[in-house]
């Protein structure tokens, strides 16, 4: 199966290198594109000097925005999975082929990579995972889907869904809303044990005022979010 990666990045210049340099040992099998949300750092410098491949968008569109346009990108260029992988480093490329194998088996439409089923590397901080935990429970209850780990941002996507995605797909915080509009659709939803790291360089954009903005915005998304026409 042809297998893109797509790999967000805003103001990854410390990270973004070295993240694809992993990327291209543990996956030669796989393209990538980076999505350059607007950086107002030097990455796409780094990325045009290295001759790396990336698009670079003219105006910043946020996370959801930018994982829209790597959907769109695969789709067109048919691609049967796209994965998608963070520019921080956080997400281990290793996983790839864990991530790819239930798709690939015919077992499964979406499969997220999951830090809370073997409870192994980074966890993310106590008060992230009571978040988590109770975006988890919506989610459950919205569309019936029991998913640990809905704020994980490692995912495999089949081509029927990537193109679900490529028309629909949340603009803001968009990884628990994601699931669920995929699961009302139909899609095959599976998550499978990786091993996370925490960022090496930079910091998150959310911070203490924007967690708690973001726990509302999510949670409202989710009970409003209705199926796709």
């Amino acid at each position: 199966m042809k297998v893109l990666v797509i790999v967000p990045a805003f103001n990854e210049a410390l990270n973004i290198q070295k993240m694809l340099c992993r990327l291209a040992q543990e996956a030669p099998h796989a393209d990538y594109v980076v999505i350059n949300d607007c950086s107002t750092d030097n990455t796409e410098e780094i990325l045009k000097e290295n001759g790396l491949h990336y698009i670079s968008l003219p105006v910043n569109l946020g996370i959801g925005g930018g994982i829209q346009t790597g959907y769109k990108y695969g789709v067109e260029k048919g691609y049967d999975i796209i994965i998608q992988q963070d520019g921080d480093g956080q997400h281990d490329p290793k996983y790839i082929k864990d991530v790819c194998a239930p798709i690939e088996q015919g077992e499964a439409d979406i499969v997220i990579g999951s830090r809370f089923i073997n409870r192994e590397g980074f966890q993310s901080s106590g008060i992230r995972r009571l978040g988590i935990r109770f975006l988890s429970r919506l989610v459950r209850l919205k569309c019936g889907t029991v998913i640990k780990d809905v704020t994980s941002g490692y995912r495999a996507v089949s081509r029927r869904y990537a193109g679900f995605f490529a028309a629909h797909y949340p603009a803001d915080y968009p990884e628990p809303e994601a699931i669920v509009s995929a699961s009302l659709a139909g899609a095959r939803i599976r998550e499978v044990p990786v091993i996370m790291k925490s960022r090496e360089f930079g910091s998150s954009s959310i911070n203490l005022r924007r967690s708690v903005y973001y726990m509302i915005k999510v949670s409202l998304a989710i009970l409003l979010c209705r199926k796709e026409s």
